[in-house]
């Protein structure tokens, strides 16, 4: 987005300007909340000067206005975006940030970059499968909320299979940091002899939890696939590719 290089002089907001009975808001958070851009990057807009309000350039990501008051960036009146949420068959070995000090690839690369869009949960760098994007942050925080209980699907492939009754005592008995992990539930899919594939269905989602459950079982994962969230699956689409849903498709994430 270009920013123009002059703006009208800062003028103090008066009282009139402060019309009762409308929902106020950060300024930040507006932008935000009209899928503009993050929080933190709307703030440095605001704090740039290049954020004006009924005419007035305001400076303080913190002010209190409405959406109904005239808010432009860049010389351009801010709508609020219809919500876009978009699904990602993550490949392996690309990390779920927008930037990466190593250098690695990242989701971002592989996304379109007309859509300002911030990730739904994460996958680490080795797991791969369905990752969710969207315009709407407070939809966002709503799915990702661990009182929701969001269903997460993952296949998992590992070496040595497990016996049927260590599985079953993860998913009904596992804590990690102290903490007991909700009930989960696994089943086997297939066993080749040295390697077995689980289905495990998790409905919280903390740091690399499938891993570490497993590692303490003395299996190593070689591959995890999320699958699905909530109803919606991941399907046939390719790693790599991604696609907007549908809002039907958006009812599918509901807990």
């Amino acid at each position: 987005m270009k920013y123009p290089s002059k703006h009208s002089p800062k003028r103090s907001l008066t009282p009139s300007d402060n019309r009762p009975g409308e929902a106020r808001h950060e300024l930040a958070r507006l932008l935000s909340k009209a899928g503009l851009c993050s929080r933190s990057i709307a703030a440095d807009w605001i704090r740039a000067g290049k954020v004006t309000v009924n005419g007035q350039i305001i400076d303080e990501p913190e002010a209190r206005f409405s959406l109904q008051d005239q808010i432009s960036v860049a010389g351009q009146r801010l709508k609020e975006q219809a919500r876009k949420v978009l699904m990602l068959h993550k490949p392996r070995g690309v990390v779920s940030t927008r930037a990466d000090e190593k250098g690695r690839p990242t989701v971002y690369d592989l996304l379109p970059s007309d859509h300002w869009l911030a990730p739904i949960g994460r996958l680490d760098q080795a797991s791969s499968g369905l990752l969710l994007f969207s315009n709407d942050p407070e939809w966002a925080q709503i799915l990702l909320n661990p009182d929701q209980h969001v269903r997460k699907t993952y296949h998992v492939q590992i070496r040595p299979p497990l016996r049927a009754e260590v599985f079953l005592h993860i998913a009904q008995n596992s804590s990690l940091d102290g903490k007991p992990c909700l009930p989960m539930q696994i089943r086997e899919l297939r066993c080749g002899g040295k390697t077995q594939w689980l289905e495990i269905v998790l409905l919280e989602g903390r740091n690399r939890q499938i891993r570490r459950l497993l590692q303490g079982a003395d299996a190593e994962v070689l591959r995890l696939i999320r699958v699905a969230v909530g109803d919606l699956l991941l399907g046939s689409l390719a790693s790599g590719q991604w696609r907007w849903l549908s809002p039907d498709e958006e009812n599918l994430l509901e807990p």
